[in-house]
């Protein structure tokens, strides 16, 4: 890869993953509205940190 590539993947710290999901979780914003308001480009990118990172009750 050029050092002039761009990478259309980006990593997120485990930090604001947490974040992102606590929000969602306490219905702050639905997982979509967090996608647009920090800019996460995956579609279901927000879903997965749900699944991995939510309350498992």
């Amino acid at each position: 890869m050029k050092s002039t590539d761009k990478r259309s993947q980006r990593d997120y710290s485990l930090a604001f993953k947490l974040a992102v999901v606590d929000q969602v979780e306490k219905g702050e914003m639905s997982y979509k509205e967090a996608q647009e308001r920090y800019g996460i480009q995956g579609r279901s990118t927000v879903l997965v940190w749900l699944r991995k990172h939510g309350r498992q009750d």
